[in-house]
């Protein structure tokens, strides 16, 4: 029961990201110039995440969700429409 729970945990958590993650990635770019491969990298990502989640009994809930916040954090960090928002505040 629970590994089931955190299994539940995890998952909603990784789906919350990932809409987080579109949303704003679209807010930031608009329709016409959203990062489609970047979504794909973070679904992926999240689906190895979850699987090692699965496969290792002693990998906490916690631990996969910190990881997955952190492969996001850095997939955003490397889209165009951030790249351009630090290259307009550094300039």
């Amino acid at each position: 029961m629970k590994k089931t729970l955190s299994t539940i945990i995890v998952a909603a958590v990784f789906v919350l990201l990932t809409a987080t993650f579109s949303f704003a990635e679209f807010a930031a770019s608009g329709g016409d110039n959203f990062p489609y491969f970047h979504l794909g990298l973070v679904i992926i990502g999240g689906l190895i995440i979850f699987s090692l989640k699965q496969k290792f009994d002693r990998m906490y809930a916690g631990e996969a969700v910190g990881a997955f916040a952190l492969y996001v954090f850095y997939v955003a960090l490397f889209t165009a429409p951030v790249m351009e928002a630090i290259k307009a505040l550094v300039s």
